[in-house]
């Protein structure tokens, strides 16, 4: 969880909902992400149950890399941009 929307690279992530500028894997549906929907996780870094990628990860904005890994720090409850802590 959390609101990170840049990749390793810094390439700006899509949205979940959206087929541009990469079309989605069909087995990533609403009821696959922690935030209980595609639309929900809006172009935020994640990692869908059943995603084979071992961090979280977003389809990319640049139309020649389909997707790539975030780098999300480990921080605080308060922080907004991290790994939630339990």
């Amino acid at each position: 969880m959390g609101t990170l929307s840049t990749t390793v690279a810094g390439k700006q992530c899509q949205r979940w909902t959206s087929n541009t500028p990469h079309m989605p894997d069909s087995l990533y549906t609403d009821d696959t992400f922690p935030d209980g929907s595609r639309k929900a996780a809006k172009n935020y870094c994640r990692n869908p149950v059943g995603s084979t990628i071992y961090t979280v990860w977003c389809y990319t904005m640049d139309p020649d890399e389909r997707l790539d890994t975030c780098m999300v720090p480990r921080c605080s409850k308060s922080a907004a941009k991290c790994v939630r802590c339990s």
